[in-house]
């Protein structure tokens, strides 16, 4: 359905409605369409969607959770943190 501007401003609240409903709602400036009021969807249905989609294709065992060792992060590029200490040791 098309709203004029002034349409749109005096029945927004049915414009909602219609977008909620799942009707394609135009608001035109003069005969030049401008807008288009559409639902948002949540979120939360959305990422559980997606989630599912990988359900049973990635694994990871306990292993991935320890800490790496000295080799494992050289291996990785992070060799500068094997490079002096990572908590400077209180000045005494």
């Amino acid at each position: 359905m098309a709203y004029t501007v002034h349409q749109a401003k005096t029945h927004f609240s049915r414009l909602l409605k219609e977008a909620e409903a799942g009707q394609e709602v135009i608001v035109m400036r003069g005969k030049k369409p401008v807008a288009k009021v559409v639902p948002i969807y949540e979120a939360p249905a959305l990422k559980r969607q997606l989630a599912g989609l990988y359900r049973g294709r990635v694994t990871f065992d306990d292993k991935a959770l320890e800490p790496l060792t000295d080799e494992e992060l050289a291996e990785l590029g992070f060799d500068s943190l094997l490079e002096g200490e990572l908590v400077p040791s209180p000045s005494e």
